[in-house]
């Protein structure tokens, strides 16, 4: 199959590594996100084989110029595997629908509810909030009509897609990488700590995400704060885009003696270093406001680290059994999920192997493509 995977966004290389494995690939995507977050060396690095064509401009200079690109290349695609269904699928199943070419939305996220994330933090007015959610409202249910289908990330937004209504598919992403995101021994655990220069006898906690508006670290800082009061010595490191941004929440929370326990470090290659922070920490924690999927949890119990998660969205379909929920803003019940873990080591290992034994038969990367393959090819004779 001819591909076009059409981004309004970020991507993960591994996401497209992936899909460079099962067709012939164009990725389109905004010119600043490519670069800014370093995609374009690690595609280079990868040796994926891929075709790329970058957008400039800005939201609304993207949009007008992506509306042309399509019109101009999409008659050379089989199919078009468009990002979420905001403003870039508006166009893509438009413009699709104008020339018979069938378009596959991937929602990722839960657009609505991520947006309401940034009226929460009052980043955005009562007008902009309203307007904001009218749109994405309209967008979704434009593209879910005119679109040919809506792949997911995992069952929530399955629900989510298939009740605008849309021919909605539960996918997994990129999946999990089993053979990268194994369990290790403790010897090889405490090698990884000393690689990447971890303190290697304190209990390490690892927040993972990008800081932006839907996630929750003011939560985790706190909780974090509160174990440490019990005499849990405990370290917390974010690993993302905007590190700094950590340290910096950490710093308005005023949390005593933070700047020994907080560190933050610019993002690592997911598909190499990842593997190895997850390997050695003894807790990931994933704290959100909304989440749609949340794949960070379950790269940590693939690899028999235990984890603590918000029970928001997908994090609470998904982690039920396999990782510790505990309800959203919560900082006590994360401080006491925290402190259980610490205190039962072998329990709290067993429940993440049992979460590993989940990723293999469900999230695994082979699943995850194969997934996303068939879907593009049903797409590709079926009427659109």
């Amino acid at each position: 199959m001819k591909v076009l995977y059409f981004c309004e966004g970020f991507t993960d290389i591994r996401f497209v590594v992936g899909l460079s494995e099962i067709c012939d690939l164009t990725l389109a995507t905004p010119a600043w996100e490519f670069r800014e977050s370093g995609l374009s060396e690690r595609i280079a690095e990868s040796g994926a084989r891929l075709s790329v064509d970058t957008i400039d401009g800005g939201r609304l200079a993207f949009q007008a110029r992506s509306l042309l690109y399509l019109l101009g290349h999409i008659r050379g695609f089989d199919v078009v595997l468009s990002q979420e269904m905001g403003r870039g699928s508006l166009n893509a199943t438009i413009v699709g629908k104008l020339t018979g070419v069938p378009v596959v939305t991937y929602l990722g996220t839960s657009p609505v509810e991520y947006f309401r994330c940034r009226r929460q933090r009052g980043q955005i007015g009562q007008i902009a909030a309203m307007a904001g959610e009218m749109f994405l409202r309209v967008a979704m249910s434009v593209s879910g009509r005119l679109g040919t289908a809506v792949l997911t990330t995992g069952p929530y937004l399955r629900d989510l897609a298939a009740a605008i209504p849309a021919r909605a598919f539960e996918g997994y992403y990129c999946g999990i990488d089993t053979k990268l995101f194994k369990p290790v021994t403790a010897g090889e655990r405490a090698a990884l700590r000393r690689r990447h220069q971890l303190p290697e006898n304190r209990f390490l906690i690892l927040f993972s995400s990008r800081i932006s508006h839907e996630k929750d670290p003011e939560t985790v800082l706190r909780a974090v704060t509160l174990a440490r009061a019990r005499g849990l010595d405990a370290v917390v490191i974010n690993l993302g885009g905007g590190f700094q941004e950590f340290v910096n929440v950490a710093r308005s929370l005023d949390l005593p003696d933070a700047a020994e326990w907080v560190i933050a470090r610019a993002a690592v290659h997911p598909m190499k270093d990842l593997c190895e922070y997850v390997q050695a920490v003894d807790l990931v924690v994933q704290a959100s406001l909304a989440e749609g999927g949340g794949m960070s949890p379950l790269e940590a119990v693939a690899c028999g680290t235990p984890a603590v998660a918000t029970a928001v969205g997908g994090l609470a379909l998904t982690l039920k059994g396999i990782a510790q929920l505990t309800p959203r803003q919560d900082a006590n019940a994360m401080r006491d999920a925290i402190l259980w873990v610490a205190g039962h080591r072998e329990e709290a290992g067993e429940q993440a192997l049992r979460g590993r034994a989940f990723v293999e038969q469900t999230w695994s990367r082979d699943r995850a493509f194969s997934t996303i393959r068939a879907v593009l090819s049903e797409a590709c004779v079926r009427p659109s």
